[in-house]
């Protein structure tokens, strides 16, 4: 359940009888107000710049409320947001945890809290006790892009500017900064995992063969991937014998992946190109993967995308469709809060059942879906993994802010995987051909388990 959800649920709840009894005597404390929203259950230790404290003195977690500033962006934020932006300004420090890898401190928050709305009385107290200056909001900190309706001057959403946008803000931060952070073979999807103790590596080239076979490709065959990132797919296929190309909006990717390409000897075989999707004029592919790029799409825009990637593929061809999804098909599929203004702009999560009605629609026929929603918790906990050991690097690279919010942001979304609240989704689907279509496939699955 999520904080928004929590609090919503808890309305007009009691507060702990001691914050309450406190509100008679006068003003209270910062963190007197921080624990009645938190429902007297603090998993760790909080102090204010005012000199109060809460929670146990031997708490394994600390947080630090440093500025009047941090607390204008608790009063402010709405959900997750005001947190995130005093964090990420500087305003609160975290104790316990390494700001590369604050899973365990997020993992006892989610456990732990239960965010209360206070009554009516204490909220008046409350608001007597910060000072009516704090409810007015500020500034937020400069990585934070604006809210959906302002980024309107960058064209209407998932628009071909807006989108190259949105793309920009998040992948084009520092090539070196992903070398770190992905490791060797820059593959920013969610890896498979053939063991649990197997390495990043391992998993990500164990991915890559996951869905060149279930895509059949055989040396010879043409490749369409969209959403390309650093090339990762289309090196793996041209290695293997298969023309590849692959599209991507970020310039950082591009200029990486071309190098990447020419320094393994596979020109003749591979091509990255800087672009968007919808600008792929060839067809008769024997194969399309999507990797990542639908998160990206918008759900409203589902019918063309698949449409678009139907019209590519040569009749029998297959489609593998590899993204992140919600873990239903009823919840509103705009993000919101700290993922949407620091993460991904304009990113946007549906059920799998959404994604393979589109797909049926578009007049694919699908023949298999799976879920590696567990494979995703590893591929964040090695990716923050990495983070931490570079984290000096990565700092000086792209800045504190920043890589706390990458910490912060891979972290949770670690947590999300684990507990279910998001899931990955890969969808294989066929082109039928004139006699129906995937006649010449196998009975079964034939990819190696």
């Amino acid at each position: 359940m999520t904080t928004e959800e929590r609090s919503t649920a808890d309305a007009g709840a009691e507060e702990p009888a001691d914050a309450v009894a406190s509100t008679e005597t006068g003003k209270l404390t910062l963190a007197q107000v921080l624990e009645i929203f938190a429902g007297g259950r603090l998993p760790l230790r909080i102090t204010a710049y005012d000199g109060s404290s809460a929670g146990a003195a031997d708490a394994p977690f600390a947080l630090d409320l440093k500025t009047p500033r941090g607390t204008t962006y608790l009063a402010t934020g709405f959900g997750d947001l005001g947190l995130a932006r005093a964090y990420i300004a500087g305003d609160i420090d975290i104790r316990g945890v390494h700001p590369g890898d604050p899973y365990e401190l997020l993992k006892a928050l989610a456990e732990s809290l239960e965010f209360k709305r206070p009554s009516p009385m204490v909220m008046a107290q409350i608001v007597r006790s910060i000072g009516v200056e704090h409810l007015r909001p500020i500034a937020p900190p400069p990585q934070e892009v604006p809210p959906r309706w302002r980024r309107v001057a960058a064209g209407l959403r998932h628009s071909k500017s807006r989108d190259a946008d949105a793309i920009h803000h998040h992948y084009d931060v520092s090539n070196t900064f992903y070398e770190w952070v992905l490791g060797p073979s820059m593959t920013y999807t969610c890896a498979c995992y053939p063991r649990p103790d197997a390495s990043l590596e391992e998993a990500q080239e164990n991915k890559y063969r996951l869905v060149f076979e279930k895509l059949r490709l055989r040396p010879g065959d043409r490749l369409l991937d969209v959403g390309c990132g650093w090339g990762g797919m289309v090196r793996y296929a041209a290695r293997q014998g298969v023309r590849a190309i692959g599209v991507t909006l970020s310039r950082e990717q591009t200029v990486w992946a071309q190098h990447a390409i020419a320094e393994q000897g596979l020109g003749d075989l591979a091509e990255v190109r800087y672009g968007d999707y919808r600008d792929i004029a060839e067809s008769g592919f024997d194969a399309v993967s999507s990797i990542g790029l639908l998160e990206h799409i918008g759900v409203r825009n589902y019918p063309s995308y698949f449409r678009f990637l139907q019209s590519r593929m040569r009749p029998g061809a297959l489609l593998l469709n590899h993204c992140i999804t919600r873990s239903d098909n009823k919840t509103e599929p705009s993000a919101r809060g700290f993922i949407d203004r620091y993460v991904f702009p304009d990113g946007e999560l549906t059920g799998s059942g959404r994604i393979i009605t589109e797909a049926q629609d578009a007049g694919l026929e699908v023949l298999h879906e799976e879920n590696l929603r567990p494979h995703y918790a590893l591929t964040l906990r090695d990716w923050c993994s990495n983070l931490v050991e570079h984290w000096d690097e990565a700092v000086d690279e792209v800045g504190l802010p920043a890589a706390k919010v990458w910490g912060l942001y891979m972290a949770g979304s670690r947590l999300a995987f684990e507990t279910g609240g998001i899931q990955l989704h890969q969808v294989l689907a066929v082109k039928p051909d004139a006699l129906g279509g995937g006649d010449d496939l196998p009975l079964r699955p034939w990819w190696t388990p």
